[in-house]
């Protein structure tokens, strides 16, 4: 019996020591997977991430951050893929000819995720005032920040927005991956080709990726877009928006954005120091190359002829504006003949000159099953107005707001029915603000009597109604 007992206890004694030995290899192993999936994940077939980000400009690296960041979606996993190289985050001496004019609700998102202290550690320009007028009648309009919003808006180099955006991810520890130089070669979209509920992206590379909600930040040539199968409304303007980094004059307190419409287009300077200032002149493809290839001398000689020069106009146009000046003085006690006059350029920035090309264009639907799009994958708009990026950060905050709300209301993240909410809260303030932007586009480009009349006798009214100016200002600003 006892030696019954001695040979039990030595069974057990074994045993236990087999389990132990056996939970130490399975921890190793463990340990060693988690390891090996660590460092190999970005090579990985077939690895799952909740989210996946197409397109790593600055509104989808934007989009990438808020959601990475965003306390609700802890846990999640985040992939962005960016097409371009990892880009250098100093700050070069040089001011960037491509800026963008962002307004206060943009600043807002990127003060939520932390990038706002990057841009003010760097660079950028508050504008205080907005003055537009017209080239073919004295109509003009001013746009201040007093008793309407805080500032006009924030001229903000698009590289420096960017390297903001991407500094704050690079300070994030969690659960956002980045992917430099990812060549798409497709998607394979769950309403396209039959599959569950999971989206499938392949890369040149070999690698795929599946998620549960692919978002479209691709540009206005999305291949997420094209993949959705979606009706696409676009067309050319026949211009090009010609850029330059211009030395202005004399220095003075650069705070006011300067527009001039001309019957060739609009030529805007927005500030940047107190002896800088940012061009963008849109104008006809023609004349936008000739602009490119004259010498440094001529396109300061053109430039300022496009500011200051008078043309042509019918007596009819004076007559009718300047009764109605005269009335609105009569009236409201002021002129819309008091302007601030806009400063001379005195030479632009060796290498600074540049020119893209202008159109429109808008996706008939935003979202699909696992797919949504964001910025100018969605929506493309004439810079007339400084909107369009402004309009793709909106997308940013709603998305991921509502991304949100349907992760805390136990759904999926690509639940139609939030995914159904973004589209048509977007498509409600986007579609106004680009037929507006639209209409302005098409109601400046000639110079028909009538029509120059009527434009600038709304010019005159609108200056005057200080109510309709804050309505026009805050709808802007959101």
């Amino acid at each position: 019996m006892c030696s019954l007992r001695r040979m039990f206890s030595k069974s057990r004694n074994i045993c236990s020591c087999v389990h132990i030995m056996n939970n130490v290899r399975a921890n190793q192993i463990r340990f060693l997977c988690r390891e090996a999936s660590t460092s190999s994940r970005l090579n990985e077939k077939n690895a799952h991430y909740d989210i996946i980000v197409a397109g790593g400009g600055m509104v989808g690296t934007t989009l990438a951050c808020t959601l990475a960041q965003a306390p609700r979606l802890s846990g999640r996993k985040i992939l962005l893929l960016e097409g371009s190289p990892q880009q250098s985050r100093d700050l070069k001496p040089q001011y960037s000819n491509r800026v963008s004019s962002l307004n206060s609700g943009t600043k807002d998102l990127l003060q939520l995720i932390g990038a706002w202290t990057h841009i003010a550690n760097a660079r950028y320009k508050t504008v205080k005032k907005l003055q537009v007028w017209e080239a073919c009648s004295d109509a003009m309009i001013t746009f201040s920040h007093d008793g309407m919003v805080e500032d006009i808006a924030y001229i903000v180099e698009n590289d420096v927005l960017l390297a903001a955006v991407n500094r704050q991810i690079q300070e994030l520890t969690g659960y956002l991956t980045v992917i430099h130089q990812a060549k798409i070669k497709g998607y394979e979209l769950p309403q396209r080709c039959g599959t569950a509920n999971d989206v499938r992206v392949h890369l040149e590379n070999g690698s795929s990726y599946i998620s549960s909600l692919l978002i479209g930040a691709d540009g206005a040539n999305s291949q997420v877009r094209k993949a959705m199968g979606v009706q696409y409304l676009s067309w050319d303007y026949n211009q090009m928006g010609v850029v330059a980094t211009l030395n202005l004059s004399e220095p003075m307190n650069n705070v006011v954005a300067w527009q001039r419409f001309l019957p060739t287009g609009p030529v805007a300077l927005l500030p940047l120091t107190d002896e800088l200032s940012s061009l963008v002149w849109s104008t006809s493809i023609e004349h936008a190359k000739e602009l490119l290839s004259i010498s440094n001398e001529s396109f300061v000689d053109a430039l300022n002829d496009a500011l200051w020069k008078k043309c042509p106009r019918d007596k009819i146009i004076d007559v009718a504006t300047q009764r109605l000046d005269n009335l609105l003085e009569s009236v409201f006690e002021t002129s819309n003949a008091v302007r601030q006059l806009h400063p001379s350029i005195s030479g632009v920035v060796e290498g600074s000159r540049a020119a893209f090309p202008l159109g429109f264009g808008h996706a008939t639907c935003y979202v699909g099953k696992g797919v949504a799009l964001v910025g100018d994958a969605a929506h493309r708009v004439h810079p007339l107005a400084g909107q369009g990026v402004n309009l793709g950060f909106g997308d940013v905050k709603c998305l991921s707001e509502l991304l949100c709300e349907a992760v805390f209301n136990g759904s999926s993240l690509g639940n139609m029915s939030h995914l159904m909410k973004y589209e048509t809260l977007r498509q409600r303030h986007n579609l106004p603000t680009m037929l507006a932007t639209e209409g302005l586009q098409k109601l400046y480009g000639t110079t028909l009597t009538p029509v120059v009349v009527l434009r600038s006798l709304g010019l005159q009214l609108t200056h005057v109604l200080s109510p309709v100016k804050k309505m026009i200002m805050n709808y802007a600003a959101a």
